[in-house]
Order: structure tokens, then C-alpha cells, then sequence
């Protein structure tokens, strides 16, 4: 559980895991802020589930790859809220692509929100959190990020860079009380993986020894206990919640 008045901010929670996050933290007691970039209506409905459980909920719109934009969104939350306890970097895009056809562009878009992003808000959040001596962060990386795939050198090489930013940050903020974990989902039921076609997802399915996908809400639980009050002896660490894919 998380104690009651603890605020959090999700980044990239307009929906999917972003939004399980979002409503398992504030089911866990937390009031929540959550960023998104575009969807509006998508926001507003993730806003209306926390709400639903009887959080405070506040919507910010920006792009967590621009430092203009996570200055104000934070500056907005400590308007909004007086204070951050807990953030989740979740926010992440793909443009994938094999190598030898990959633009410079399509690199440089998903380092720069996938793993620039993560750095930006991580970088504001710790103030409040220093001062508090108290915060929990948690980076969503993925298996990719582990194992490497074909067609997303891009997207690997930024949630693998989450992970080393993870472990780093942890060492430097273990003595603030501050931990700072990542959770390296598998393939999750979404509306991506509902478009594979049928051999891709037998192919996935076949290297996932429980044999099938993630459910988000299983991301989520995973952390909302990383950033809940019991797991405070923990940090620096990848969890990887992808139904024993990359296990060894």
C-alpha cells in the first residue's frame, strides 16, 4: 500500500499501461498527476478512473522530450498538489524499422522521449524528493530492452539506456531514501499486439513460457508495489514482468 496522501505522477498515461499505472496507484492511495501528449479524450478517461477510486486526479498536456515542457508540468504539479512522492516514467514511442533503412529521425524521436524523457523528469522530480528524504521512482523499460529484437535497434538501445540510468540514479539517491527501480514488461495485451497478425503473435506466444500476454494491470500491480511503502529495501533493480521470456 501506499501511504494515503502521497502524490504521483505517471508520464504517458493517457492509456494502456500508462493508465493501469495511474489507477492501480491511486487504488493503492496515492492522488495522481498524469501527463500525456496529444489524446485528449483518451486522458480524460484515465483521469475519470482515478477519480473513480476516490483520488485526486490532474491532467497535464506536454511532451516529456522537451525540457520547456516538463519544467512547466512540474511547476504545475507543485501548484496543483504541494508536493511529489512517487514518479513513473512510462512514457515511450516506437518507430521501428531494420537498421540499414532506419532515419536518423527515427532514432533521435525515440531516444530523445524514451530515454531523454525519462532523464528530464527524473532530473525534476528528485528536488521535491530530496527535501522530503522520501521517493520512490520507477522506470518502465521493456524485455527489448534486455534481449534486443529485430527491426527496433532504436527502441532497444532506449530502454536498455533506462535501465543503466536507473541503476545509476539509484546509487546516487540511495542515501536520500529515494529508490529508483525499472519494470521490463513483455508483450502486453494492447491495442499494438491486437493488430499482429496471427504468426507473429504464435511466435511470441511460443517464446513465453506461461504462453501468453500480459495483461497491463499485472505491469501495473508490479508497480505500484515498487513504489508502495513495503518496498523500500529495494532498488537499483529490473523486474521483468514478462511471463518468463527473458529468464535465465
Amino acid at each position: 500500500m501506499i501511504e494515503s496522501g502521497r502524490v504521483a505522477l505517471v508520464t504517458g498515461g493517457g492509456r494502456g499501461i500508462g493508465r493501469a499505472v495511474a489507477v492501480k496507484l491511486a487504488e493503492a492511495g496515492a492522488d495522481v498527476a498524469v501527463t500525456y501528449r496529444s489524446n485528449d479524450a483518451e486522458a480524460e478517461k484515465t483521469a475519470a478512473a482515478v477519480r473513480k477510486q476516490g483520488r485526486k486526479c490532474e491532467l497535464y498536456k506536454g511532451d516529456v522530450a522537451s525540457a520547456e515542457d516538463v519544467e512547466r508540468i512540474f511547476a504545475s504539479v507543485k501548484d496543483s498538489f504541494g508536493r511529489l512522492d512517487i514518479l513513473v516514467n512510462n512514457a515511450g514511442i516506437t518507430r521501428d524499422n531494420l537498421l540499414m533503412r532506419m532515419k536518423e529521425r527515427e532514432f533521435d524521436e525515440v531516444i530523445e522521449t524514451n530515454l531523454k524523457g525519462a532523464y528530464l523528469c527524473t532530473k525534476a522530480a528528485i528536488r521535491p524528493m530530496i527535501r522530503a528524504r522520501w521517493g520512490r521512482i520507477v522506470n518502465i523499460t521493456s524485455v527489448v530492452g534486455i534481449s534486443g529484437n529485430a527491426g527496433q535497434a532504436n527502441y532497444a538501445a532506449s530502454k536498455a539506456g533506462v535501465i543503466g540510468l536507473t541503476k545509476s540514479v539509484a546509487r546516487e539517491l540511495a542515501n536520500r531514501n529515494i529508490t529508483v527501480n525499472a519494470v521490463a514488461p513483455g508483450y502486453v495485451e494492447t491495442e499494438l499486439t491486437a493488430s499482429l497478425p496471427d504468426d507473429v503473435k504464435e511466435q511470441i506466444l511460443a517464446q513465453t513460457p506461461l504462453g501468453r500476454f500480459a495483461h497491463a494491470e499485472e505491469v501495473a500491480a508490479s508497480v505500484a508495489f515498487l513504489c508502495g511503502e513495503e518496498a523500500g529495501y529495494i532498488t537499483g533493480q529490473t523486474l521483468a514482468v514478462d511471463g518468463g521470456m527473458t529468464m535465465q
